[in-house]
């Protein structure tokens, strides 16, 4: 595989500048509500990047590890202070090439839309299914598609622009494919950079159907880390899908 189709073609690119981008974002109200889930069980998070949740969450005493397929993001997580003692496996993170049982899988800031068709994202919640402890979580935190913020299928932004450098952002949408490709660029005294982004798009009610035929069940759906409301005005979700525990049979608990 070449370019987007390349599950290790992002995290190549944004490694040595992620952090940079996004390090800012605290990450302690995620840690927060995954370690109340976690309850004492084994983690794993799918595209563990640089750590930048893993890291801390493995300082609060959970025990985490991580799949993901750019080994050169697993070399920033492994340069971090606590880092390099996070098991890490080099993979698709869609084949979960991982023994369980899990207590918790994880998934956050909208990186299972990098799986760019459908087909993959069904094929990671069953395999994450298959992973899972009775009665353990699959927690997803995405945004929720905005097809608004798009103008005839495309948009321009600038993020930054100073004196002597420029930072913009190129995307195009195709509602078909529910698909973004981006181009982040930077112009500076540096020249030119290119920092590529590609997501496939799920909804809320989307994601909901690919976990019933995993298997699992919506246990509860928040607008954010904060556990607010879901509603038709939330730009994001962080929703809960929980595996039957060993003694429901055929049920659902109440």
């Amino acid at each position: 595989m070449t370019g987007f189709d390349d599950p290790q073609f992002y995290g190549d690119r944004w490694a040595s500048v992620y952090d940079d981008r996004f390090g800012a974002l605290d990450p302690a109200p995620s840690v927060d509500f995954l370690h109340g889930l976690a309850d004492g069980g084994r983690v794993l998070e799918l595209g563990i990047g640089t750590g930048r949740v893993a890291v801390p969450l493995a300082q609060r005493g959970v025990t985490v590890e991580g799949i993901d397929a750019s080994a050169a993001m697993v070399d920033q997580l492994r340069a971090k202070r606590g880092g390099d003692t996070i098991p890490v496996t080099i993979g698709d993170m869609a084949d979960v090439p991982v023994s369980g049982p899990f207590r918790l899988v994880y998934v956050v800031f909208n990186t299972l839309f990098g799986l760019l068709s459908q087909d993959r994202q069904v094929e990671c919640f069953r395999n994450v299914a298959r992973v899972l402890e009775p009665g353990g979580a699959f927690v997803i935190h995405c945004f929720v598609p905005d097809q608004s913020r798009f103008d005839r299928r495309q948009r321009v932004e600038a993020l930054a622009v100073a004196e002597d450098s420029v930072i913009f952002e190129l995307g195009r949408h195709d509602p078909v494919q529910q698909r973004v490709t981006v181009q982040v660029v930077t112009i500076d005294a540096d020249g030119v950079r290119l920092r590529p982004v590609a997501l496939r798009y799920s909804w809320p009610s989307e994601l909901d159907l690919m976990a019933s035929l995993a298997g699992l069940r919506l246990a509860a759906r928040y607008s954010g880390w904060d556990r607010q409301p879901f509603s038709s005005a939330s730009g994001g979700h962080v929703s809960v899908y929980q595996r039957a525990p060993a003694d429901a049979g055929s049920q659902w608990p109440e």
